[in-house]
């Protein structure tokens, strides 16, 4: 058999690959802060002997995340919080390390944790926020949360926490499977007093529907290109053995 076709293979399993990252990009096209991922495949020559390199296989590699912003969505909503400029949120991961997100949908639990949309703790000052009973909760531009105690007159305010806010450097970050965004090297982050949350309003995801459909459409003709390749590589070698039995 023409080894040729164990090299188209490994081609149209890449190209399955890279269908997975863009599908999985298009279904979060509203998600609130989604990050698009990017796919990339790279060739590697291969050669037998000193003989002409004459194929190549497909190799998947990591190729990142686009942090580019996506676009305000006013809400209206006192708990949604938008991050302006390159900062995120710090929250606690379910494995309990810290991760980042944009996505500044928050809620209070019946306990009184300040979570995100998807019940992650929202991180403080020293660790996950604890809000007290109260009658009203604001955030302030710069993470402040102040409340109005339960029961108490309306000029009655109280700072609870501040929400851990961070700017690390890009290049230092990683996306897990979980859609969480961490630092490479897993240390914690400083908190960066200089960024600022615009209340009312949430971050979109930055995926461009028209580019993921154009590109799911490319990798489709792609992987009909590989099959037919496997095809007429099976009937070359049907071809030759019946050649075989012949002569």
């Amino acid at each position: 058999m023409d080894r040729g076709i164990y090299i188209a293979m490994a081609s149209g399993q890449n190209i399955m690959s890279a269908q997975s990252v863009h599908a999985n990009n298009l279904a979060n096209a509203n998600t609130t802060g989604f990050q698009t991922d990017f796919e990339q495949a790279t060739t590697h020559s291969v050669s037998y002997g000193d003989g002409y390199k004459s194929r190549s296989y497909a190799i998947t590699e990591g190729a990142g995340t686009n942090f580019s912003r996506g676009s305000m969505i006013d809400t209206g909503r006192d708990l949604d919080m938008a991050v302006e400029g390159d900062g995120w949120i710090a929250v606690q991961a379910p494995d309990g390390t810290e991760a980042f997100t944009r996505a500044g949908s928050l809620k209070i639990s019946p306990e009184g944790q300040l979570l995100t949309g998807n019940n992650l703790p929202v991180l403080g000052n020293g660790g996950p926020i604890a809000i007290p009973p109260a009658d009203k909760v604001t955030l302030g531009a710069d993470g402040t949360i102040t409340i109005q105690p339960q029961g108490q007159k309306v000029d009655v305010l109280s700072t609870v926490d501040r929400i851990k806010l961070v700017k690390p450097d890009y290049a230092q970050l990683t996306k897990g499977l979980d859609g969480l965004v961490r630092l490479r090297d897993g240390e914690e982050s400083v908190p960066d007093a200089s960024l600022r949350l615009q209340s009312g309003f949430l971050e979109s995801s930055n995926v461009s529907p028209v580019d993921e459909l154009t590109q799911i459409m490319s990798l489709a003709r792609q992987f009909e290109i590989n099959v037919k390749m496997m095809k007429t590589m099976e009937q070359n070698s049907s071809t030759a053995a019946q050649i075989l039995r012949t002569s």
